[in-house]
């Protein structure tokens, strides 16, 4: 099985490639090969014997999504994009790479004799705009109050479109606020929900720019992963035509994360986050949705955390070796 990654430089590209390694394969299929591809170069999954090509670009460029399926894989999981506040800041930077490109991978497809891959494409809640209902199901209507979940809400009805056309078997997963993100800080106007967990844990200053009231919905890295995975089992028999789904994941107010940091971490650690307000995050964050109802996705086999303690104990034991400073 030849498998893509699109955005493998990025971590749950990093951490998708490595549990396919890991696992040996892809629904019950050995993989042979992988394509890697970003606008920086990925690494080269380690452990892994097969064939791996390394792609660097924009996904978006004329002729780069045409060399890229090629060879016709079976399976591509569309991760490339541009995060919320680059997005909201960087108009044409958000609709190049967030649309463009994955109209051009799309495309690339269409136009590709006898070709019929499995495509899962990461979007986001972010597609869902306000008035909110107490929680959001999947048939809410799409919204949305930023550019970015607009990039994604396009991309969505696209891929249903390209799906019920056969020119694909299409999933969209709508990912909650992944968390905790390891590495350095994004932007992602959703980054704080990390920082305030991460930096602590590292013994570092993070910075809260919203109210401690703010109740949002997120799920670890190793639960992203999981449903990206999941996703790509699932026939179009069980998805049916709504393609696109949310996923499950912890709902919380900051507070809340923070009252998990400090059992697990103990307050030490929970003082190092300073309340500084920011203006541009708490607009952007006031047009998100709060709660999921996730129902469908759980019935088709989709898994999360069940509390936030769960996604901080995480987080220590995958990127923290089991330590906090």
């Amino acid at each position: 099985m030849h498998v893509v990654v699109t955005g493998a430089a990025g971590m749950i590209g990093r951490k998708l490639t490595a549990r396919l390694v890991k696992d040996g394969g892809l629904n019950g299929k050995p993989i042979d090969k992988f394509t890697l591809t970003d606008v920086v170069a990925a690494d080269k999954p380690a452990g892994f014997a097969g064939k791996v090509d390394i792609v660097t670009g924009d996904l978006a460029a004329p002729g780069a999504a045409e060399k890229l399926i090629a060879e016709k894989p079976e399976v591509i999981f569309h991760l490339a994009g541009v995060v919320s506040g680059e997005a909201e800041i960087d108009f044409d930077k958000g609709y190049h790479v967030n649309l463009d490109g994955t109209r051009a991978l799309l495309e690339a497809i269409r136009h590709s004799e006898n070709y019929h891959p499995k495509f899962i494409f990461t979007s986001s809640i972010a597609v869902y705009g306000a008035p909110f209902p107490h929680a959001i199901p999947d048939d809410f209507h799409l919204t949305p109050l930023t550019s970015y979940g607009t990039q994604k809400a396009i991309s969505e009805l696209l891929l249903a479109d390209y799906n019920r056309r056969g020119f694909l078997d299409g999933v969209g997963i709508r990912l909650p606020t992944i968390c905790v993100r390891p590495g350095k800080p994004n932007k992602a106007a959703s980054g704080f929900f990390s920082g305030i967990i991460r930096e602590p844990l590292a013994g570092q200053e993070a910075i809260l720019p919203v109210a401690d009231t703010v109740r949002h919905t997120h799920a670890s890295p190793r639960s992203a992963v999981g449903f990206l995975i999941h996703a790509a089992s699932l026939t179009r028999e069980q998805l049916g035509p709504r393609i696109n789904l949310a996923m499950p994941g912890v709902c919380c107010t900051v507070a809340e994360q923070i009252e998990s940091l400090t059992r697990i971490a103990g307050p030490k650690v929970a003082a190092r986050i300073k309340r500084q307000p920011d203006e541009l995050v708490m607009r952007i964050v006031a047009g998100w949705s709060e709660r999921i109802d996730a129902k469908r996705a759980a019935e088709l086999g989709f898994k999360a955390e069940k509390d936030f303690d769960e996604i901080v104990k995480a987080h220590i034991e995958d990127e923290l070796g089991g330590k906090i400073a």
